[in-house]
């Protein structure tokens, strides 16, 4: 605890230097990170391995080339997303010119989850640094070889009072929710997700939270079967299932199921081969506990495809499985694993209500070629963010805003948002000496007719 709070005030100071204002200092900041990334890629590759089974392809295309790719950009940006940025000020206040400026909140905690350790730890950490802040991130317990790369990295590039990683469990994260942070920033499930909230509102401390939710995939009648399949078991499938977008339950139209299961079948075997245990592109459940409980959604519907589990190698065989209700623990709570249940539908607005009776949604997925329906969708359900005849890919784009809504988040982050989520906005009015008007200034006997004109209001009395 100790070390905790000297770490917190060691920020504090570093922050009030002013040093991280400065636009040369932050550019800086994020090349010597995106360099601390591509020089240790080899390290983060083994550790996503040994935590998740993760192959190197998947590795770098979701985690390392993620973290790239966005920095790039932040950077490109940077000196034009920080300039004060002026708006118009109304006539009345004449002689006066109005201004947001963005300045960095000061010490920023990052708590990120073990699904995507290093995605979901340095992505909010680009936007902190952007927008200058100092920043002290706790990873995951439950992916310990990435999370202790990411000490040993930081310790190298970084000095631990601008950024800092600690490593602990449910202990340390208790300790560092009753230290005065400026801004706390949590990736995890709603349950925590609270926790973080209540904790936070102790300091009036301003979070943004990234939690999760059951994320339909609806496939309309009018589609191209081959296509969707592809994308949806890719989705679905991609770190074993093991992400907060990924295709919770799939709703499709009764007149395309059939064909539509076929062909994931299909492509599940083209994808990780007839026995996916042995193949090197597809990963393993996080731990035993995350096991267990995935496996006790095996126990109830019908397996169409898959089912298959070994404890020992923490390996679940994708699995597609149909027959279920709402009443079921497979549909009450988020799966973050390896199963797909199936339902079939008749009338999408049927579908529209099913959703909307449930928690708003972290993502939804809509495949269809009806421009209408398309519209339906997106006109009457809240969802965080999505795609329209694909999955996940919205995350990949860093000018597009990532979060949730309701019980799903609050607040977003990637690119730009990143940045104004980590930058408050300070707004600020100018005016010269060389003028004023008394019409302001008491005495006010006399003035209300014309105050009430300024205003554009009636005048009755």
């Amino acid at each position: 605890m100790a070390d905790i709070q000297k770490l917190v005030k060691s920020q504090k100071i570093f922050i009030k230097n002013g040093k991280t204002i400065n636009l040369d200092f932050r550019l800086k900041q994020l090349s010597i990170l995106e360099k601390a990334v591509i020089e240790n890629e080899t390290r983060i590759v083994s550790a996503l391995k040994k935590d998740l089974g993760k192959s190197a392809y998947e590795s770098i295309m979701t985690e390392v080339g993620f973290i790239s790719d966005e920095i790039r950009l932040v950077r490109k940006h940077l000196k034009s997303w920080s300039k004060p940025h002026k708006v118009r000020t109304p006539l009345k206040l004449f002689f006066s010119m109005s201004r947001i400026y963005r300045e960095p909140y000061g010490v920023c905690l990052i708590l990120s989850p073990w699904n995507y350790p290093v995605q979901l730890t340095l992505s909010p950490l680009i936007g902190a640094i952007a927008a200058g802040n100092c920043a002290v991130i706790k990873p995951s317990e439950h992916s310990p070889a990435t999370s202790q790369v990411l000490e040993d990295i930081f310790k190298d590039y970084f000095p631990l009072d601008y950024i800092a990683v600690v490593q602990g469990g449910i202990d340390l994260s208790t300790n560092l929710l009753k230290e005065k942070f400026d801004y706390i920033f949590f990736t995890g499930s709603p349950e925590v997700g609270k926790i973080v909230m209540t904790a936070a509102s102790e300091n009036l401390i301003p979070v943004t939270l990234e939690l999760g939710g059951k994320s339909p995939c609806i496939v309309d009648y009018n589609v191209d079967i081959d296509l969707a399949s592809k994308r949806i078991v890719s989705g679905k499938f991609l770190n074993a299932g093991q992400t907060c977008v990924a295709p919770d339950y799939l709703m499709v139209h009764k007149t395309v199921k059939n064909d539509l299961v076929s062909a994931m079948v299909i492509d599940l075997k083209n994808f990780y081969g007839n026995n996916p245990q042995k193949s090197p592109d597809y990963g393993r459940i996080i731990n035993h506990r995350h096991f267990d409980r995935l496996t006790r959604f095996l126990e109830t519907g019908n397996i169409i495809f898959g089912g298959i589990t070994n404890r020992d190698d923490l390996y679940m065989a994708p699995t597609l499985i149909e027959n279920l209700t709402w009443n079921d623990s497979i549909m009450r709570e988020e799966i973050f694993g390896p199963i797909l249940p199936i339902f079939e539908f008749e009338d999408l607005n049927e579908v529209i209500d099913q959703i909307n009776d449930r928690p708003r949604p972290l993502a939804l997925y809509f495949f269809s070629r009806n421009k209408k329906n398309k519209e339906k969708i997106l006109n009457h359900i809240s969802f965080g963010g999505g795609c329209i005849n694909d999955t996940v890919l919205h995350v990949a784009n860093p000018h597009l805003p990532f979060g949730g809504v309701g019980n799903s988040g609050i607040g977003n982050y990637h690119g730009k948002a990143g940045f104004e989520t980590f930058s408050h906005r300070k707004s600020v009015l100018e005016r010269p000496f060389c003028f004023d008007i008394p019409l302001r200034f008491p005495p006010y006997q006399g003035k209300l007719k014309i105050l009430k004109a300024v205003f554009n209001l009636p005048f009755y009395r």
